[in-house]
């Protein structure tokens, strides 16, 4: 007998490491019908898998003494996951290990259910005592390299192992409040119109109430300051969540349609009516948008301040820093002298932040003397919000002048 739970997990981990899907679809998909217990449970054993599975994989190597890239993708699949519960949770071990060897024998691999019968058994007498031994580092905690190397450039080593270690974990969870009164039992933040709360509530995000929204997302919103009667460009706008925040007459852009459809509801949703939603690449915008008071560019980026919400980016994230760079040169181009540009970011990345804010040759207008809590730590002109300090998912934050 093999729990829903488990089954659960286990199609996310063969979809996100055999199919390359994103953990999240595959998550959605799979949980389908799942009651509300099972699908937390699912969602923390596969989530937990992906997270983790650099270090799961060492240790299955060192105990199992096989490579893991051999083995056939349901072992590999059942084995990750079986480590993963005798490692990170409290499950009974021997519910972790029959279960998934129930699962290879399922996937028709009788020949590989002794192997993994006896990997899963080394791995219950080992793993917490390998676990422990690890130096602190990436490998620990299931990081690639340069993702740690990249951390250290910005916060030392120290900073780098909390943050890894806090983006383990999961973050607050925190709404905007779109209208009406905050949520019971909702706590107020740091952030105006911020709401910690304990889960999401479905129901008033479908009334257009609340919108699920970090607290760093919410301040890159925030730093835009327009007003109404202003006229307010926002590319890459999709879902929305910051669109929604922006005062005057907004045009939001958005380069992919289904994404753009995407948008629409949700601005539907919130009840912000007035947005015009164009389809079209940022870097080659209409020529009839032009002399905007105001842009917000929330570019696409390598996500490195997201990885506690996205278990899977740690292993698929890119720099993005040409294109950051030609999008917000595509919107200085689109705001009339003596407005401003927002540039945000959900990375911590130097060379995706201030190195593409030096570059593009725009003036900075600082923002610490606004928001001094998340004055970045070398660059106080910007803001950096960082989840080990602030709780809340990693955001890069600049406002600067189009002369």
């Amino acid at each position: 007998m093999i729990s829903p739970a488990r089954r659960a997990a286990y199609e996310v981990l063969l979809r996100v490491f055999e199919q390359d899907a994103y953990a999240d679809r595959a998550f959605r998909s799979a949980a389908e019908g799942l009651d509300e217990r099972e699908r937390a449970f699912a969602q923390r054993l596969a989530y937990g898998s992906v997270q983790r599975v650099r270090t799961l994989d060492h240790a299955i190597e060192t105990l199992g003494r096989r490579p893991v890239r051999k083995l056939d993708p349901p072992v590999r699949a059942a084995l990750r996951l079986g480590a993963y519960q005798l490692g990170y949770t409290d499950t009974a071990p021997h519910a972790a290990v029959n279960e998934s060897v129930e699962l290879v024998r399922r996937a028709r691999l009788g020949r590989a259910v002794p192997f993994t019968n006896a990997v899963l058994r080394r791995l219950g007498d080992g793993i917490r005592p390998l676990l422990d031994a690890l130096p602190d580092g990436p490998l620990k905690e299931s990081y690639p390299d340069w993702i740690h190397e990249t951390f250290v450039r910005v916060l030392g080593a120290n900073g780098a192992l909390e943050l890894m270690r806090a983006m383990n974990e999961p973050l607050e969870t925190v709404v905007r409040l779109v209208r009406g009164e905050p949520p019971p039992g909702a706590e107020a933040t740091d952030v105006p119109g911020a709401y910690r709360v304990e889960r999401v509530d479905g129901v008033l995000v479908a009334e257009g109430r609340i919108w699920p929204q970090s607290r760093g997302s919410q301040l890159a919103g925030l730093c835009m300051g327009s007003r109404d009667g202003e006229r307010v460009l926002d590319l890459c706008a999709a879902p929305g969540g910051k669109t929604g925040q922006l005062r005057g007459d907004v045009t939001a852009v958005e380069v992919d349609p289904a994404r753009a459809r995407e948008l629409r509801e949700n601005l539907t949703t919130m009840g912000r009516a007035g947005v015009d939603v164009v389809e079209a690449d940022g870097t080659a915008l209409p020529r009839e948008l032009d002399g905007f008071d105001h842009a917000l560019v929330d570019a696409p980026c390598s996500g490195l301040g997201v990885l506690a919400q996205r278990p899977d980016l740690r292993w698929r994230a890119t720099p993005l820093r040409e294109l950051q760079l030609a999008l917000l040169r595509s919107a200085a181009e689109r705001v009339r002298p003596g407005g401003t540009i927002v540039y945000s970011v959900c990375t911590l990345d130097p060379d995706e932040c201030e190195a593409v804010v030096d570059a593009s040759g725009l003036r900075i207008l600082p923002l610490a003397d606004e928001w001094p809590a998340f004055a970045h730590p070398s660059r106080p002109e910007f803001l950096l919000t960082l989840p080990h300090v602030h709780g809340t998912s990693g955001f890069f934050v600049a406002r600067l002048a189009h002369e």
